[in-house]
């Protein structure tokens, strides 16, 4: 198969004038696309970025995104896109364990970066450039339309590495997750064959592009189609709608909060929205009374839901239109094209209709493995199998649904959080004695995080007190929203019960 610069190369020779990227009034053509990738690329190369080097990219959702992955792609680097909300603490994280030699930031994060860069020890500061302009900083893209937009001829292989993907994982510290060409190559081509993906689709991009699903399902997997990507900086409800109609978007993906705030616009309902093959879901369940409202709203248009996982380049299973319409409370019913899925006991066979069970899957997109963590990589891909950590039902039908997670993973608003990472961030507060992080269910958000603390003695705390403190090392999503006052019930060992905790609450 082609590398993943290369499938860009191939679409734009075969439709050069199509738009690639229409963000705000820029629009891109697949020509101008491909030549700007190649001019960033030698910008890249000429400040000692060489293939096999780790990128971090740091940024919202942009046309300028797209152009920075492409380059660092095209010269053979490693791409390590990060969350855009990420706080100092978070950023030196990634760099320092992905073993970065660059960081590409957008503008909206340059209090962040330069805050990073004040306090960061030497040994992990790396050349910083800013995707526009900045103060105190390169613009990188200013310099790079300086440059040739001829390719530079770097040899690329199937299976180099091209991108480490972080997510939560047992330790409570975020995993790399490593894919190379291959890999994601494949995910695009499942994604295709399992969603239905047209020549010339038009998607549009408001979940984080440095998410996995909408990173490697739609963006990557769309190029290959000659897509024309919509891109919209943030989630506003009134302006995705209207964006939907102005557009005539083909294909959306959002998170099932997305869609609850969608269908409570009013221009839901005045718009014209016929243009809509697909709404996808993922990232979160959503609840059967949104799914039956956006179907009733959208009743030309096929509603998907894709639940997977990013260690699995993402790949999964899915849960097509009329089977969403029959169960929409389950997760999935088939597996994504060239995926396998099963619900397994712990001896690794198959349980029974109604059982409980982990999720494990293979195929073409599973990860390499977890980047410098071999302990980890070997306790999660076992004979083949990615063992999900997800506990999961399948009944008589082959409907499966996913009922909790080993890690105690909360998803509010289609981010994970790990409830570890924020307990020891949290822990930190002076009046803070004994503190537990758990997942409540929310109408909205899916599941909001609340954190359960023993004031030491003598001290108070509130809500908006911890958030302050939480605030200065972690993203914002991963703050709770509820603050409960009470003892935390801990077994034997001094493992917090979790599950007696989420009862009593």
């Amino acid at each position: 198969m082609a590398h993943l610069a290369e499938v860009l190369s191939r679409t734009a020779a075969r439709v050069p004038d199509r738009v690639a990227l229409q963000f705000g009034s820029t629009a891109t053509t697949y020509a101008e696309l491909d030549g700007q990738v190649n001019q960033l690329a030698r910008e890249l190369a000429a400040h000692g970025l060489h293939k096999g080097d780790r990128l971090v990219l740091l940024s919202g959702n942009s046309d300028a995104f797209v152009v920075a992955l492409y380059a660092g792609l095209r010269l053979g680097a490693v791409l390590v896109p990060v969350n855009p909300r990420s706080a100092p603490p978070e950023i030196d994280y990634f760099v320092s364990d992905s073993g970065a030699v660059m960081l590409l930031f957008g503008t909206e994060m340059l209090e962040p970066v330069r805050t990073w860069r004040c306090a960061a020890a030497p040994s992990t500061l790396i050349p910083s450039f800013a995707l526009g302009a900045a103060d105190g900083f390169d613009d990188i893209l200013t310099a790079a339309s300086r440059r040739s937009t001829e390719p530079l001829g770097v040899e690329l292989h199937e299976n180099d590495d091209a991108l480490i993907i972080y997510t939560s994982g047992t330790t409570g510290r975020p995993k790399g997750a490593l894919l190379d060409q291959h890999r994601v190559l494949w995910v695009g081509v499942n994604t295709a064959l399992g969603l239905g993906l047209r020549e010339g689709e038009r998607m549009l991009h408001v979940a984080p592009l440095y998410h996995s699903a909408t990173l490697n399902m739609l963006l990557i997997g769309g190029m290959m189609y000659g897509a024309t990507h919509v891109i919209l900086p943030s989630f506003d409800p009134a302006q995705v709608l209207a964006t939907i109609e102005r557009e005539r978007i083909s294909f959306f993906f959002g998170v099932p909060t997305m869609y609850t705030f969608m269908l409570r616009d009013p221009s839901v309902s005045t718009l014209d929205l016929s243009s809509l093959r697909v709404c996808m879901y993922g990232a979160a369940p959503m609840p059967a009374t949104t799914a039956r409202a956006l179907m009733a709203a959208l009743p030309n248009t096929a509603v998907i839901q894709a639940c997977g996982q990013t260690e699995g380049g993402p790949g999964g299973m899915l849960l097509q239109h009329d089977e969403v319409l029959a169960k929409p409370s389950a997760s999935g019913r088939r597996a994504i094209p060239n995926t396998e899925v099963r619900i397994v006991d712990p001896d690794g066979d198959d349980v029974a209709a109604g059982e409980v069970g982990e999720m494990i899957m293979r195929g073409e997109t599973m990860m390499k493995g977890y980047w410098g963590k071999p302990e980890a990589t070997a306790e999660t891909v076992r004979d083949g199998w990615l063992h999900t950590g997800d506990l999961a039902t399948i009944d008589d039908e082959g409907y499966i649904t996913i009922v909790d997670r080993m890690k105690d993973m909360i998803i509010t608003g289609g981010h994970n959080v790990y409830s570890a990472e924020v307990e020891k961030a949290l822990a930190g507060h002076p009046a803070v004695g004994d503190v537990a992080v758990i997942g409540r269910p929310d109408d909205v958000y899916g599941e909001r995080v609340v954190a359960v603390v023993t004031p030491r003695e003598g001290t108070e705390l509130t809500l908006d007190e911890l958030v302050e403190f939480g605030a200065t090392q972690l993203s914002a999503y991963k703050l709770p929203r509820e603050l409960v006052i009470g003892q935390i019930p801990r077994n034997p060992s001094g493992k917090i019960l979790k599950h007696t905790l989420r009862d009593q609450l």
